[in-house]
């Protein structure tokens, strides 16, 4: 694992540990990114403290043509939408 890599580990661990909750947000199928933070959580978190975890992305669907402002009201991937699940 590359220096950088080792930091953005930390940082991850460390928002985790402070805050009990991690929420990732992607704009296509959700789990790409989420997993990837779920994993090296999973991998190296101390279970001291409970810790929530959620992944908002565009669910098991067929995608749809439009323009980008107008798909992420689609997908629900608008600041409010994010703001409401979180």
């Amino acid at each position: 694992m590359s220096s950088k890599a080792g930091e953005v580990h930390i940082a991850i661990l460390k928002a985790a540990e402070e805050t009990g909750i991690i929420l990732t947000c992607e704009e296509h199928q959700v789990g790409g990114f989420g997993n990837i933070i779920a994993g090296i959580i999973d991998q190296n978190k101390k279970y001291s403290t409970p810790l929530l975890v959620d992944m908002i992305g565009v669910e098991d669907r067929f995608g749809e043509s439009g323009a980008p402002w107008e798909l992420t009201k689609v997908f629900g991937l608008t600041a409010e939408h994010i703001t409401k699940r979180a």
